[in-house]
Formats: structure tokens, sequence, C-alpha cells
């Protein structure tokens, strides 16, 4: 009888063409490590075999069978296998405008939804999740949406809070957002540290420090993550990953799947035919 590979990776992440604020991930990961990073929606993901270590601002997370993640987004958190078989998980990516309209319509949470725990044991939710998985592959978006919206008005419902909001006036905070700013808008060829902080009028230990403290990364982290994220929107709009690479300020495509890969957690190339399945089972004319 053979032994089965205790070591093979696969992953498949893609959008139901029904559900287009949706992105869905579902892997097994073994060595893959992600780097500390953020998104800009929700991250709702089960657990169905073996260990994840999650790392967040407050500590870490050993997330096994049965546990629901639940991450805000723009919150910086890493993940790696927390035992020797690594861990198979189903992630939901719902937007801000998903998870706000399901507390508007469900619960008395107004205004930006936060979840007040990262992780729960809830093996009832975490099959809700896989289901969601199951009818979305089966091409049921029906089912697929009324699922989600059961899951999340439910997780609302027990761990949904809308926070104070806190707006820092600080010197320090200031030159944080300018210094983002400045990133964004030099994403192909930004400043280095010392410039960047001479252009603000500080110090760069001090922008450094700011930066970090606002953000939960240094810059130069926080860059490569929005470069990322700017390389998936463009291949969502169908350029190809060559392209994507010049025009965020990657060196050259290789450079581009490296990072790609650890963060999103499948290669762009990937990443971009499912994208063009998506977009060609709902009649869209993109590549």
């Amino acid at each position: 009888m053979a032994e089965a590979d205790t070591t093979r990776e696969w992953a498949r992440h893609w959008q139901c063409a029904e559900l287009p604020d949706l992105d869905l991930l579902r892997a097994r990961y073994v060595r893959h490590t992600f780097p500390r990073h953020s998104h800009e929606g929700y991250v709702i993901a089960a657990v169905t075999s073996g260990v994840e270590d999650v790392g967040l601002p407050g500590g870490s997370l050993r997330a096994g069978p049965g546990t629901v993640i639940m991450i805000n987004p723009e919150v910086p958190h890493t993940a790696r296998a927390g035992a020797a078989e690594g861990w198979v998980y189903a992630t939901l990516y719902p937007s801000a405008r998903v998870i706000d309209g399901i507390a508007a319509d469900t619960t008395g949470l107004r205004g930006t939804v936060r979840f007040a725990e990262a992780g729960v044991r809830d093996p009832h939710t975490a099959r809700l999740i896989t289901e969601v998985h199951r009818a979305a592959e089966e091409g049921n978006a029906l089912a697929a949406d009324s699922v989600l919206r059961v899951l999340v008005a439910g997780l609302l419902d027990r761990h949904g809070r809308v926070p104070q909001t806190r707006v820092s006036h600080s010197a320090g905070a200031r030159d944080a957002a300018r210094a983002r700013a400045v990133l964004e808008e030099r994403m192909e060829r930004p400043p280095t540290l010392e410039a960047l902080a001479a252009e603000l009028g500080t110090s760069p230990f001090a922008l450094l420090r700011a930066f970090k403290k606002r953000y939960g990364m240094p810059p130069h982290t926080w860059l490569t993550d929005a470069r990322v994220r700017r390389a998936r929107r463009m291949l969502d709009a169908g350029s190809a990953p060559a392209d994507a690479a010049v025009a965020v300020g990657f060196t050259d495509q290789p450079h581009l799947n490296r990072h790609f890969t650890r963060i999103v957690g499948v290669p762009p190339g990937a990443y971009r035919r499912e994208r063009a399945r998506t977009y060609k089972t709902a009649g869209d004319p993109r590549p």
C-alpha cells in the first residue's frame, strides 16, 4: 500500500462569478509561510485538519480543526504550519461592503463593523464555511450566498462590535500617513527611508517607529504588500503577470511570483487563470 504524501501542498484561490465581492481560498500548506501582510476586506476561515499558527498584533493564535478565524480589514498578520502535517482550511474573503450590509440587515450594528475575537472554537460555523465553498464549486450561487449570510450574521451576533474611532493627531501619526501616501504614489520607484524622512522633515528612526506603530509593519514590508494588492487588481483587469510586475515596481516577473505566492497563497499565473475562468462564466469579455 502506498504511503500518503504528507508534504504535498495544494491551493485554489478563486471567485464565484455571481458573488464578485467574495474571494475563496481552499488549501493545504505544509512548508508555506505567509509573511506579515493585511487585507482590504475580512478573512473568515475554517481549519479542517492540522494546525495553523496565526501571528496577530495581540499575540499568536493556534487554530486546529473546528476553529473559525476572523481577521478584520488592515490587521497585519502572519501564518504558518503549527504541526508537521501542516494545515488544511477553507477561507472566505468578503469585502467590507458584504459584511456591513449583512450587519445592517440582521443586527443593530452600524458603521465600521469589527470582530472582537480573532479565533473561536465553533465547529458548526466551520462546517457552514465549507458549505459555502462546496456550493460555489457546484455553481450553486444561491446556496453559497444564503449560507454565507447565515454564518456571517451568526458571527456578528456573537462576536461583532463597532469600535470607538480613535484618530491620532500626533506628529508621528501624521508623518506615517504622509509616508504611506508617498509610497502609494511612487510605488514603482520609492525613495529610501532616509530620503523619505528628509522629505517629511523627520528622522529615519522616528519615521520607522511611527509607521510601524500605525500600520503594524515597517515601510518596506507595507510596500511589498501594497505592490501585491495592486498587482492583484491588475490581474483582475486582465493584465499579464509580467506587465503587472513592472507596473508595481518589482524587478521582474519572478520577483512578483515570489512575493505574490507568499502573500496570496497561489502564484500569479494560477490566480489569473482562475479569474479568467470566472469572467468567462459570467460572460465578461476580459481575457
